[in-house]
């Protein structure tokens, strides 16, 4: 049990490392009050950011994104607008809003209004077509949904059926007609210098898993969607963010990983520059134009920027860079390597779960020594590596990732949980833990392959194919077999004027590997099917095996 010393001495920690961020900074009295007033009018919500840093420094670029530049003063002006337009709205103030937008201020706009009314907010895949959408808003009871107008068919298809959700329009090309419908812009303009009425409800945050191996699933945070100031800590200990800078976010805000990075620039009172679609030259000069000192990605983006042409990289410094922080899926080795090696020692490996938050975190120095690292556990949180039976597994040994945080989630809306022992709940992946400390994420516990008795793990397959001179990236799946229970496939992504073959890539994995990791069938694609946020989409490619065959 903490003591009265230890106690103060975390706080002094605490102050300390937020000081050192700009976090807490000094400034005028009346500042101070303006923010403790913004604070206790608003709460602390995901978004509570905004109007801090409205108090705080109220002409600071806020948000930049294709349309132009907002102020803090001008965003918040323009989210108490909004959400005073909902409040107002003829069907009656919503409850649960889902929002399907890509990165741009419109989703920043939708997501605080909703925080300010009370409302439950649902976080919608872009790439959900009308049949997903229409099961995902039917379950989780959306009665307002904000799009972008290129989702409108499958908005279309979703809502036919249900008279009771209404619909708002955040992002559009051409502006809809009279009997079109209402617009964010519209409603924001209409209600421009209004602030909403106080409300008692205090919204919970839904996002949803990603799906990769079956339907995904609503995982519920209630407040402020996370640890609070100890989650902040183990951030601000670690990755070398500051407040009042800018910084790039591409990796798409609806995800868990691109969410929590708006959340984080927002209540550092950072300038968040971001593109509604991803392009790697794009993102680079972005960097470079705003001096950008963070930037936060997906690791497939880091694989499309290191893609671009020698030429093209050698016009673009990052030499504001600080940081690169990356998340979603795993990592190409050779590619974290590349990409330091030209614009310095600033990637920074988050191992994070929708339903755990941050669990563990590699930085650049472990990624140098090992590019396949998660790194070792964040500050506050517990990791144990246990095995079908719930024993720990000694070091080296691979197992059931467990971890224990303050930053778990309420349950899926579904009313199921995650698997708990002890307190420690199973963040679904399986992996190791070496003799440094370091974590190492094998895979998910739901991909281990059983064939002919033999365990296989795809990641060890995937990087020896990966290894290969020819081989750009692989995916290696288990398949239905009535010989074995489970056959392995591979499907390779090859370098152009690639002259391997499907024999030559069976004879490395088997000079490098036993004989029975070595796949029965090695397709070879132009892309491998990915999601929003980059992972890779395994149901899609069991779906495509047998029409394949093999090469």
């Amino acid at each position: 049990m903490a003591t009265p010393i230890d106690r103060i001495a975390a706080i002094r920690d605490l102050v300390g490392t937020f000081v050192e961020a700009g976090f807490l900074t000094a400034m005028r009295p009346d500042k101070y009050l303006r923010v403790g007033l913004a604070v206790r009018r608003e709460g602390m919500n995901t978004t509570s950011g905004i109007a801090m840093a409205a108090q705080r420094c109220p002409d600071r670029p806020a948000l930049i994104d294709e349309i132009g530049a907002l102020t803090y003063r001008q965003l918040d002006g323009q989210c108490n607008a909004l959400a005073a337009a909902l409040q107002a709205k003829l069907g009656g103030v919503p409850t649960v809003i889902g929002i399907m937008c890509r990165n741009h201020r419109g989703f920043v706009q939708s997501l605080a209004a909703a925080n300010k009314i009370g409302a439950d907010i649902l976080l919608l895949n872009t790439s959900f077509a009308g049949p997903a959408l229409a099961e995902v808003v039917g379950r989780e009871g959306v009665d307002l949904i904000i799009y972008d107008a290129e989702f409108s068919a499958a908005v279309d298809r979703a809502i036919d059926h249900d008279a009771d959700c209404q619909r708002l329009l955040a992002w559009y090309d051409t502006e809809p007609g009279p009997h079109g419908p209402a617009t964010l812009e519209g409603m924001i303009s209409a209600h421009l210098g209004q602030r909403p009425a106080a409300t008692t409800r205090v919204g919970k945050l839904i996002m949803l898993t990603s799906g990769t191996t079956g339907n995904p699933k609503g995982a519920r945070r209630s407040g402020s969607g996370g640890g609070g100031a100890s989650d902040l800590k183990a951030i601000l200990d670690r990755i070398p963010w500051r407040a009042e800078k800018s910084v790039v976010i591409v990796a798409p805000m609806f995800h868990a990983w691109g969410f929590s990075q708006l959340v984080l620039a927002l209540l550092m009172a950072c300038t968040v520059v971001t593109q509604r679609k991803f392009a790697p030259a794009a993102t680079l000069e972005l960097v470079d134009r705003h001096e950008a000192t963070g930037l936060s990605v997906v690791p497939v983006m880091l694989d499309r920027i290191m893609g671009l042409p020698a030429e093209v990289l050698d016009s673009y410094s990052g030499r504001s860079l600080r940081f690169v922080a990356a998340s979603g899926s795993r990592m190409r080795p050779d590619v974290v390597t590349a990409f330091m090696d030209r614009f310095g020692d600033v990637i920074y490996n988050n191992y994070n779960a929708t339903e755990a938050g941050m669990i563990a975190l590699a930085l650049p120095a472990d990624l140098r020594r090992f590019p396949d690292t998660a790194g070792k556990p964040a500050s506050g949180s517990e990791l144990r590596i246990l095995d079908d039976a719930y024993h720990d597994v000694p070091k080296g040994e691979v197992g059931q990732i467990f971890v224990r945080n303050s930053s778990q989630f309420d349950g899926y809306t579904s009313g199921a949980s995650k698997m708990f022992h002890e307190g420690f709940m199973a963040s679904g992946d399986i992996g190791y833990i070496d003799d440094s400390g370091l974590l190492f994420v094998v895979g998910r516990d739901d991909e281990m392959i059983v064939s002919g008795g033999e365990n296989v793990y795809p990641i060890e397959v995937e990087k020896t194919l990966g290894a290969h001179h020819d081989v750009v990236e692989a995916a290696v799946i288990g398949v239905d077999d009535q010989q074995y229970g489970q056959r392995l496939a591979a499907f390779v992504v090859l370098r152009e004027n690639a002259t391997t073959s499907a024999a030559a890539l069976k004879a490395h994995i088997r000079e490098n590997l036993a004989n029975y990791k070595v796949p029965r069938t090695i397709a070879v694609l132009d892309e491998l099917p990915r999601n929003s946020t980059g992972k890779i989409l395994r149901q899609n490619l069991r779906a495509r095996v047998e029409a394949l065959g093999p090469l």
